[in-house]
């Protein structure tokens, strides 16, 4: 272990330590300090000399060693010093009372007989103020406004051994701020106050007070913005500096007054036609009044006054915004309530009646300023009609024909009412519509229509409608006739009235449907000795026809929806008269007749076969009538063979016919046009083989 040290000396700079110096031992790497205090110690290891105990107790007695260390162990303990710590720091409390001086307060020190309190400002400028005192407290004064200061004290004892020092970093409050300056903003009616900065002020605080409303604001800078004040208003406006040691006294107030109010209590009255009277009452803080009355085409006028009225020319029709402002030396009041008053509009004009029916007419006028809505009064018949619309149109219906009303076009507004008196218009309606009393035929394509004439002076036109086109007549009476109308056709027939006032709604509608057409082609063609095909053509507007063959000795005839039909009993050898009705849907019937018709010669009778000796044969038969003439015709597979004899005999000779053949022999009367008769009786004739 290394040598025992010896302390040269210790001693004690701050409250909680005590500083030890010793000569070094050779071979000693480290050492330790102990101070004791009784049976507590503190230990400290060190390098070298001097070393330092800490974590002591100020005002306190200790015994001091110290041992040398080194890997071989620990030395004794050097022989002990006795050292007491210095005194304990004070803990200082300052404030600034004033903005000139620091007031300085502590808490009593154990074991302190004394204080010493030093003062200078902390940028080094002025003197060191230093107060010596035994009480715990001081004041300096005569210090400079707004500054920082640095204040150091500590404690002695009864040796005069001064202790700890405590330094405090202190700032005076400052003074109030000078040139102080209100700059008001009408338009938005707030306040910029401005000053000069104060020296040592950190923010600034301004107060602007009227009666018991107080409104503030704070800020860093030397300037501050006060918004929402109120219009009519004087305020009374200070600023105060403020730091961390306090505040100044106020600024002496600085008088603001605002700009008045807008005015209230509006009122408009159109005192006679075409002047308006403008009033309203009179404002705090308001030395004059303007007037602004525009009107809405855009012309604006306005009126200056000390008084609270005013009076403008106006006219009718139109709509006028109004707005009062009061005036002093701060500006003009707030936009208030912006009234409108709206005159009677005036009379319509450009009037125009255009009748769209008999009984509706269509009015028109031209739009009128100020108008919101338009009444038309119709009177005349036997009441008065009205119509009311936004619109500068109105139909007025249900008119009674061929009368004439007064017409009169209101204008009206919501906020004025009704237009003065305006002058009435004269329009006649058209005629009333004609009723068809009756419609008969006349002729074969002419129509007679009448009807109850129900108007004076008025033309009557009927009309005749249908597939087939448009037919008219026209009278000032009470009838006319259609005439060539065609046949088979469905018409509509009505009638109007026309007058220089109008036309009249058409009548209720007729029918009236024309006899069916007759076929234009019949043809007749015999199709055996008692049946005969008779065919046509349409008709048009027939639906059912009855074709008629009628001769002194009998009538044949048929009823079909056809276009054809068979004929039966029909005598041969005899003239028919040809009739054809074509008859309609509804039954109008068309009787329709056609050149005559004969029907074919009788067919022979008693047909009977001779054979001859040169490979001939001779056909008999009995004549239905003398005077016809016959023809015999002989067809087989090798060839056909006729005859016919002299005019009177009834049979005829077929010679040289071939042997060994079947033949068919038909005797049919001889015809004038047309083609044999094919439906006459049929013999077999066998030839013998050679």
């Amino acid at each position: 272990a290394p040598d025992i040290p010896v302390i040269d000396q210790a001693y004690s700079k701050l409250s909680n330590s005590i500083t030890v110096e010793w000569r070094a031992v050779p071979g000693a790497t480290n050492y330790v300090l102990t101070a004791q205090d009784g049976d507590s110690f503190v230990e400290t290891i060190v390098k070298n000399s001097p070393g330092t105990v800490t974590g002591l107790k100020p005002s306190t007695l200790y015994r001091i060693t110290v041992r040398s260390i080194n890997s071989g162990g620990k030395s004794q303990p050097s022989p002990f010093r006795k050292v007491e710590t210095v005194l304990a720091a004070p803990i200082l409390s300052v404030r600034s009372p004033s903005c000139d001086s620091i007031a300085v307060s502590w808490k009593a020190v154990h074991m302190a007989a004394g204080f010493s309190v030093s003062l200078m400002r902390s940028d080094g400028l002025g003197r060191v103020l230093k107060q010596n005192t035994t009480n715990t407290s001081l004041i300096f004064t005569n210090l400079d406004p707004g500054t920082l200061y640095t204040i150091k004290a500590y404690a002695w004892n009864a040796n005069g051994m001064p202790g700890d020092d405590f330094t405090y970093n202190q700032r005076t409050s400052p003074n109030a701020p000078v040139d102080v300056k209100v700059a008001f903003n009408s338009g938005a009616l707030r306040a910029v106050v401005s000053w000069m900065p104060t020296e040592g002020a950190l923010t600034y605080s301004v107060t602007v007070s009227s009666g018991l409303l107080k409104l503030r604001c704070n800020t860093s800078s030397p300037s501050c913005m006060v918004p929402s004040l109120q219009c009519s208003s004087e305020y009374d406006v200070s600023v105060t500096a403020h730091n961390d040691a306090g505040s100044s006294e106020p600024t002496d107030a600085v008088s603001l007054k605002t700009i008045p109010c807008a005015p209230v209590n509006i009122s408009i009255e159109e005192d006679e036609p075409g002047h308006l009277l403008v009033s309203w009452s009179s404002v705090s803080l308001g030395h004059y009044y303007v007037v602004f009355v525009k009107s809405d085409d855009g012309l604006e006028v306005h009126c200056n006054t000390s008084h609270t009225q005013c009076h403008f020319q106006s006219d009718c029709g139109f709509t006028y915004f109004i707005s009062v402002f009061a005036y002093n030396k701060a500006g003009q009041s707030p936009l208030g309530d912006v009234l409108n008053y709206t005159t009677a509009p005036c009379c319509p004009g450009d009037f125009r009646a255009v009748f769209v029916s008999s009984d509706t007419m269509r009015v028109t006028w031209a739009p009128v300023r100020g108008a919101d809505l338009y009444e038309t009064r119709a009177a005349g018949g036997s009441g008065v009609l009205l119509c009311r619309d936004t619109a500068t149109a109105c139909s007025l219906s249900a008119l009674q024909c061929s009368t004439p009303y007064n017409i009169t076009v209101y204008s009206f507004s919501e906020a004025r009412g009704s237009s003065a008196s305006c002058a009435p218009h004269y329009v006649a309606t058209a005629p009333c519509s004609p009723e068809i009393k009756n419609i008969s035929k006349e002729g074969l394509s002419v129509i007679s229509v009448q009807w109850q004439p129900n108007n004076e002076e008025a033309m009557y036109v009927v009309t005749a409608r249908g597939e087939a086109g448009l037919w008219h007549c026209t009278s000032t009476r009470n009838s006319c006739s259609l005439m060539d109308l065609p046949c088979g056709s469905a018409f509509s027939v009505s009638a109007i009235a026309r007058s220089p006032a109008g036309q009249s709604l058409p009548s209720y509608s007729i029918p009236l449907e024309t006899a069916p057409c007759c076929p234009n082609d019949l043809i007749l063609t015999q199709v055996t000795q008692s049946v005969t095909n008779i065919s046509w053509s349409v008709g048009r507007g027939a639906q059912t026809y009855v074709p008629t063959l009628e001769s002194p000795k009998g009538q044949a005839k048929c009823r079909t929806l056809q276009t054809y039909c068979l004929l039966g009993c029909i005598t041969c050898g005899t003239n028919y008269t040809v009739s054809l009705r074509a008859i309609s849907e509804t039954g109008l019937t068309s009787s329709c007749t056609y050149q005559g018709y004969s029907s074919s010669a009788c067919c022979p009778s008693g047909v009977k076969l001779y054979r001859l000796s040169n490979n001939g044969i001779r056909v008999f038969w009995r004549a239905s009538d003398e005077t016809i003439n016959y023809n015999a015709d002989l067809r087989g597979s090798k060839g056909n063979f006729s005859c016919t004899p002299s005019s009177g005999l009834s049979h005829c000779d077929i010679t040289k016919i071939p042997c060994g053949d079947v033949y068919t022999v038909l005797v049919t009367p001889v015809t004038n046009k047309g083609p044999k008769l094919t439906f006459c009786p049929k013999k077999i004739y066998s030839g013998t083989i050679s």
